[in-house]
């Protein structure tokens, strides 16, 4: 395993771990979804470049497309949720309210 491949690993498993133990705030759960999709896109890209494969080229432009509108989603609805709570709490969200 090369020193990239480990860096890329601990990066995602890192914003995992940061996912599952840091939930009270929406900003803090996107960043780390956020970590876990630029950890994907590069290690995409460099797997891209190293096995020199030209049918997926494509892989991580796209991957990085939907991370980009994964983002946008994701801060259209911390302002609408900042709006309508007052904060950024997780915790103050209830599904089952209407």
């Amino acid at each position: 395993m090369t020193p990239t491949n480990l860096l890329m690993y601990s990066t995602f498993s890192l914003s995992i771990f940061g996912l599952s133990m840091h939930r009270s705030h929406l900003v803090s759960a996107l960043l780390c979804i956020e970590g876990m999709m630029l950890a994907l896109f590069i290690t995409s890209a460099t797997l891209l470049s190293t096995t020199q494969t030209t049918s997926l080229a494509a892989t991580p432009i796209i991957l990085l497309t939907f991370s980009a509108c994964e983002a946008g989603t994701g801060l259209a609805l911390l302002v609408a949720t900042a709006r309508t709570h007052g904060n950024d709490h997780l915790q103050n969200l209830n599904l089952l309210q209407c």
